[in-house]
């Protein structure tokens, strides 16, 4: 089985799936309302506003989009270069889902004025949703202009709708367009965590680090913050300061099972078991029907030497998954740790017979059987065991010890021989048998 120190991985982040200052393009209307969405409807700059686009906003503001949308487009018809009216078409579009439609009126707002800030904006926030490229030209252009109102935060999302366009294909500037957006909002956390999760994809892990410290020196209570520092620190093997993190992210996610189940797994790497085992036995109360982390626990109590627990949870991992080889293994294992030899054979049986090839378990099952004075099985298992893992002394003394109880004094002298020719002074209490057993096997000279 794989052991817990090797099988630290990362935690998820508790963000939502779109960076909060990003607009309703990008996550839709509804996430819009609360991350003051700049594809709402208002008044860009000067221009005409004929009766019909005054009565369209007014409805856009009680949400009647059925209503406004007859008034625009008569408005559009009768002068095509009003570019409120496109624009306020647009964010009627994206609301009702018609993307294709919203992107058409955008971009007919931006032909009618181009130096529009919010035009540009949410054309390129839409054409980002679309997956179309054009959308970093006119985010870009965004980033030139000024906002109707809030400039600094309208500016900001510009550079966090095209960092989120150039991740994928221009990382090192879509860092840098990060870092602007933090510039414009020196008290939001936000562009710092985007930016750190980006460096931490293209493993600048350093880098990644000093913006996740930036957030948090923002937000001491950011839970993503302290998550993307806990998972570097694990990834670079620092398990203290993973560590660190995480007991502060436990604190403020108590209720989050996988914050637990890491924090075990970092503690176990360190070698800290018992606190390790508290934390996976809290982490196994929130989520009891996590096999994963059942099987985590079962391997820490087994380290700790905790056999008859390790027994009882491999016993129910058993139950829910009776073809899983390992699990009979490693039950088998707690067994006969606790001289239950008899019960643990039987499950080194059923092991090797759904895994023929299981060369670890054929030689568990010898050292059971041997217990058990099952000597013929004894041979066929370490007879088979070499078939798929090289011979180690142990497995010579075992066979000779076999070979010796059935009588067939040639192939136990032949054993022991080779048992003390590789065992170099590690098996005392066995070598000095061997030699014994060899002074009554060999004929006198």
């Amino acid at each position: 089985m794989v052991s817990l120190l090797y099988s630290v991985t990362m935690i998820p982040s508790f963000r939502v799936a779109c960076v909060g200052l990003l607009l309703a393009a990008l996550c839709g209307p509804a996430a819009a309302q609360s991350t003051g969405q700049t594809v709402r409807h208002h008044r860009v700059a000067e221009a005409a506003f004929p009766p019909e686009l005054t009565q369209a906003e007014a409805a856009i503001e009680k949400r009647d989009l059925a209503g406004a949308e007859p008034l625009l487009q008569k408005v559009v018809a009768a002068d095509a270069g009003n570019f409120q009216a496109w624009y306020d078409l647009g964010y009627v579009y994206n609301a009702l889902g018609r993307t294709e439609e919203s992107i058409a009126a955008y971009r007919k707002s931006v032909v009618a004025k181009p130096d529009v800030f919010e035009s540009n904006l949410n054309l390129g926030l839409m054409l980002a949703k679309a997956g179309q490229p054009e959308a970093e030209q006119f985010l870009r252009a965004a980033t030139k202009l000024t906002p109707t109102g809030h400039p600094a935060e309208g500016r900001a999302r510009a550079w966090l709708g095209l960092a989120h366009v150039l991740e994928g294909s221009k990382p090192d500037e879509a860092a840098e367009a990060y870092r602007q957006a933090a510039v414009l909002l020196p008290k939001d956390p936000e562009p710092h965590l985007a930016a750190g999760q980006l460096l931490e994809k293209e493993n600048r892990f350093a880098d990644a680090e000093q913006e996740y410290k930036q957030a948090l020196a923002i937000n001491a209570g950011s839970a993503d913050a302290l998550t993307g520092l806990a998972n570097l620190y694990m990834r670079g093997r620092r398990f203290a300061e993973a560590e660190e993190f995480l007991r502060k992210l436990a604190a403020v996610h108590p209720e989050d099972g996988a914050v637990h189940r890491q924090l075990g797994r970092v503690l176990a790497a360190a070698g800290k078991n018992a606190d390790a085992i508290a934390e996976l036995e809290a982490a196994l109360k929130l989520a009891p029907a996590d096999t994963g982390l059942q099987r985590d626990l079962a391997e820490l109590y087994a380290r700790e030497k905790k056999y008859d627990l390790a027994e009882v949870r491999y016993r129910t991992l058993v139950e829910g998954s009776p073809r899983d080889a390992e699990l009979h293994d490693a039950l088998g294992q707690s067994l006969l740790e606790q001289r239950k030899f008899a019960a643990a054979q039987q499950e080194f049986q059923i092991a090797i017979a759904l895994k023929p090839d299981f060369g670890s378990a054929y030689g568990d099952l010898a050292f059971a059987a041997s217990e058990n004075k099952d000597y013929a099985r004894v041979i066929f298992a370490l007879e088979k065991r070499k078939e798929f893992l090289p011979e180690i002394p142990i497995t010579y003394f075992l066979r000779a010890s076999a070979y010796d109880h059935l009588r067939d004094v040639k192939h136990a002298r032949e054993n022991y021989h080779l048992f003390l020719d590789t065992a170099n002074g590690k098996y005392p209490d066995q070598e000095w048998q061997a030699k014994h057993r060899l002074i009554a096997l060999e004929p006198k000279r």
